[in-house]
């Protein structure tokens, strides 16, 4: 994970020295469950840990780095360094494990620590959009679809449109968090040949993990890749919002503005630019999530038992698509808490080019005075491309329509010409229980 968007939880949670502590956590709880079980001799997990009561994490961090630039291998250098210090209680450690027993285990309690973390930053997003939801929730702005102008709607059904996909990441979120909260203790390919189902079951409740029902020599990568892509989903929510600001944020839109600091400049050769850079970024760091899930995808499919052609890749992908997303949110409601909103400026680009998007109001009450559908919409759309190419008055021109005029009078277009767009506003705000 670059520096840039390594966030100081992500970059303690995803730490070296966090990874050995998680590991020698593992190793404790089962040195306890095993004496307690008389699987190994009485007084030796007190002994070791009183060995590790000043243990210097980094420079254990730092020795067990040492170790493994000799063995080539991770867990083993760890278990080299750990005797290291404890001596010879120390060849109690590991008494029945595999690597993935520890490895496994201990991802598990750290991917736990970052979803948490992710969870409460999520939460102070869906916050800071409540409040612009209800802030904003009788602002008219107009309504686009395909780019175009379609009709009025309310800018604070834009910020609800967030809140309620933010529910769902939320909800989605929480369950992976549930999907990986697993351990196993199962040994070198998940038959328990050297502890039991029953030994297993207790070092996880100390740890507070589930055993995982079935397993190989591994934890079954579906519950990583379901972590994965449910952040990769989130990371999408984010852009769609962020896209949206861009979009309102353009020169001749300027509807909204993402915060631009004053110290800030736009381009190193226009002075005057104040670009969306922060709402950009949120755009191409989703790319990379999106990524990130592709390759979860991936390490489902492994040889027999297992291979280790996923560990590579997790190495990145764990820490990269967490902290990332972590970033992410928290940029997303500093965006959000310092938007501008150019009430002024979104009334008059409704009012600029006529008032045509009362079309459907129309085009509904001439069906309703009897008119058929096919002429009604080809009279409403003759009249509406009219004033919008000619620049004329659209309640003008269909005031002036032949076709029209025999279904409706003048008073009943002057009320078609007031019709409120946001009469059951409150209705869909009482869905998420706002008001």
């Amino acid at each position: 994970m670059i520096e840039r968007y390594f966030t100081p939880e992500m970059k303690e949670i995803f730490s070296e020295e966090n990874k050995y502590r998680k590991w020698i956590t593992v190793e404790i709880a089962a040195l306890e469950v095993l004496e307690g079980e008389g699987i190994i001799e009485s007084g030796v997990t007190q002994k070791i840990k009183e060995y590790l009561e000043e243990l210097n994490i980094r420079e254990f961090t730092q020795r067990a780095k040492e170790i493994e630039r000799e063995v080539e291998h991770d867990v083993i250098a760890f278990l080299i360094a750990l005797e290291e210090i404890v001596g010879n209680a120390g060849r109690y450690i590991h008494f029945g494990l595999t690597s993935s027993d520890v490895v496994d285990t201990a991802n598990a309690l750290i991917l736990k620590e970052g979803v948490e973390v992710l969870l409460k930053e999520l939460e102070l997003l869906i916050k800071a959009v409540e409040s612009k939801a209800l802030e904003y929730k009788a602002q008219l702005i107009m309504g686009r679809t395909h780019g175009v102008y379609a009709e009025p709607t309310s800018l604070g059904l834009k910020f609800l449109y967030f809140y309620s996909e933010l529910n769902r990441c939320r909800e989605r979120l929480t369950r992976a968090l549930s999907t990986i909260s697993y351990g196993k203790i199962s040994g070198a390919v998940g038959n328990y040949a050297y502890l039991s189902p029953e030994v297993e079951e207790k070092i996880l409740e100390r740890l507070g993990l589930t055993p995982e029902p079935i397993s190989t020599q591994i934890i079954p990568r579906d519950r990583h890749a379901f972590l994965i892509t449910q952040i990769a989903i989130t990371g999408a929510s984010l852009e769609r919002f962020a896209t949206e600001i861009r979009l309102l944020q353009r020169t001749e839109v300027k509807e909204l503005e993402e915060p631009f600091t004053k110290g800030q400049r736009g381009s190193s050769a226009m002075p005057h630019k104040r670009n969306p850079i922060r709402s950009e970024r949120i755009c191409g760091l989703a790319r990379l999530l999106r990524g990130y899930s592709v390759t979860a995808l991936e390490n489902i499919a492994l040889w027999h038992e297992r291979d280790i052609s996923h560990s590579s890749a997790e190495r990145f992908i764990f820490v990269d698509s967490i902290s990332v997303l972590h970033y992410m949110l928290r940029l997303m409601r500093y965006i959000i808490e310092n938007l501008t909103v150019n009430t002024e400026i979104i009334m008059k680009n409704m009012e600029k080019y006529g008032k045509f998007y009362y079309s459907q109001a129309l085009l509904l009450e001439l069906v309703k005075k009897g008119a058929p559908r096919k002429d009604a919409y080809a009279w409403v759309k003759e009249c509406a491309h009219t004033a919008m190419d000619e620049n004329l008055d659209f309640q003008k021109v269909v005031s002036e329509h032949p076709g029209i005029r025999q279904y409706l009078t003048n008073e009943e277009i002057e009320r078609i010409f007031t019709k409120d767009f946001l009469v059951n506003l409150n209705k869909i705000y009482k869905r998420f229980g706002l008001s």
